[in-house]
């Protein structure tokens, strides 16, 4: 029973651990990368490119196979050892290596090469792109977490600062120097601040959620993320949106990628050009043969012997003698092997392959690679526009941010001196409780807009950092 409970202790550990876990930034951005299903098919893209790369190599070298038949055939058939007709039963093997190797297509497997090489750094580009897009979902999202925590950090302030305020009322109330009104006017307000906090509650936890979406982790993650100490140091842009968008176009990958596309479909389309060019190419082969009809006993020539051809007027005691070679048999069989040996037909040619009419093929495709490159250039258009009005926006965003924090920090300061004075004054008695509860929720409605114009800010500036090719660190 103790083990039991001690298992329970621990896993209750774990689990109290784990609720208390703290995640910064780049620990959420790391995520994100890890998990991103998008992230993850750029990657194959990029592998499927490099095995695109790896045939267009491949193109360049020879062929070479080498096939093998055999038979058993019935009746009447040609032995192709000796050029004679064999009836029964024989067995035939054929053996044969091929190679040929492309001497000239028109170019077409150096352009393709070309094309491939392009597609892979294209390939490696956009999962760039890919991993981009998360880090900077990522940033957008944390952000927003931080700013909502704030604002629900300012919400319990103000509902703590109300409840206090009741408290004094209530006893000023059972003491008599006050009206049941102002308790009931400010049990109003507290309600309200509750109200408050419950929707600030709300917004922090689906910006979490939407965090975690981002990260695609399950909801049921139980993290905390780190709240940096952020300020704003410089609200100064000194570049202008034409400096950050030629900045860009160097350090970020889109524009880059829809470029080398172009470059991809211009050699796309001399590939397929090259098609109505003459294809030369060399060949080479090997054949041989087995047949087991000249499967028999094995004769070769022997050592010169004397042979009587004859006699001397009939006198056998007088014999005619010429030298003649003799045949010796050497083997029992013909073996398979010996056949093969002896049967080996070497072939070497060149062919030349004119196209003349392929049913317009060659031509349609030339006609689809000039579409092909066509759509790549609006391509590279529409990224550039997009990246542009994108810096655009982020810049104008960041000038309204910069100008809205400014005027909010005098805001803040005005208000926290009026809530000063006010509350002095309501505490002596020469402010009435109307007043006094106005100038809180005044100061309330700063503070809250002076953390939304410092987060804008902050976050747009860093986008147009991440434009300019910087790293993004809280």
């Amino acid at each position: 029973m103790k083990r039991l409970v001690l298992v329970f202790f621990l896993i209750g550990s774990l689990i109290s651990a784990r609720a208390q876990e703290k995640l910064s930034m780049q620990e959420c951005i790391r995520i994100a990368l890890d998990n991103n299903l998008t992230v993850k098919r750029s990657v194959y893209n990029v592998e499927t490119n490099r095995i695109g790369l790896l045939s267009a190599k491949g193109s360049f070298l020879p062929s070479l196979s080498f096939n093998a038949s055999g038979s058993q055939n019935y009746g009447r058939n040609l032995n192709p050892v000796t050029y004679q007709y064999y009836q029964g039963v024989t067995k035939t093997i054929n053996p044969s290596v091929m190679s040929q190797i492309t001497l000239f297509n028109g170019f077409k497997n150096q352009y393709t090469f070309r094309q491939n090489q392009k597609n892979v750094a294209a390939a490696d580009l956009d999962l760039q792109k890919a991993k981009n897009d998360v880090i900077i979902s990522v940033v957008t999202n944390y952000t927003n977490v931080i700013l909502n925590k704030e604002l629900m950090e300012n919400a319990k302030f103000q509902l703590n600062s109300s409840n206090q305020t009741l408290e004094k009322i209530l006893k000023q109330v059972d003491a008599g120097a006050l009206a049941k009104s102002n308790q009931l006017s400010q049990e109003a307000v507290v309600a309200t601040n509750e109200t408050n906090l419950v929707t600030q509650e709300n917004t922090y936890n689906l910006s979490l959620l939407t965090l975690k979406q981002s990260m695609q982790v399950p909801a049921s993650n139980q993290f905390e993320v780190v709240v940096p100490n952020l300020t704003i140091e410089d609200m100064a842009i000194p570049q202008t949106p034409e400096d950050i968008y030629a900045q860009s176009t160097q350090s970020l990958p889109q524009v880059k990628s829809a470029l080398l596309k172009v470059e991809s479909a211009e050699l796309a389309l001399k590939a397929a050009k090259a098609n109505y060019l003459p294809r030369l190419s060399a060949n080479f082969a090997m054949i041989s043969n087995y047949n087991s009809a000249s499967d028999g006993p094995r004769y070769s020539m022997g050592a010169l012997a004397p042979v009587t051809i004859g006699y001397v007027n009939g006198n056998t005691s007088m014999p005619v003698t010429t030298m003649m070679q003799q045949q010796v048999q050497v083997a029992d069989h013909y073996k398979v092997t010996d056949q093969v040996t002896d049967n080996l037909y070497k072939n070497l040619g060149v062919s030349l392959s004119i196209p003349i009419l392929n049913g317009f093929q060659t031509r349609t495709g030339v006609q689809q690679a000039i579409i092909n490159r066509e759509l790549a250039n609006i391509t590279v258009k529409e990224t550039e526009n997009t990246l542009r009005q994108s810096i655009e926006t982020a810049y104008n965003n960041a000038l309204a941010a910069a100008k809205t924090y400014s005027a909010a920090v005098k805001q803040v300061n005005s208000n926290e001196e009026a809530f000063r004075m006010t509350q002095q004054r309501y505490e002596n008695g020469a402010a009435t409780y109307i007043e006094y509860q106005v100038s809180s929720n005044d100061l309330y409605s700063a503070k809250s807009a002076l953390a939304r114009a410092k987060y804008n800010f902050i976050l747009t500036k860093k986008v147009l950092e991440f434009y300019q090719g910087k790293t993004i660190e809280y």
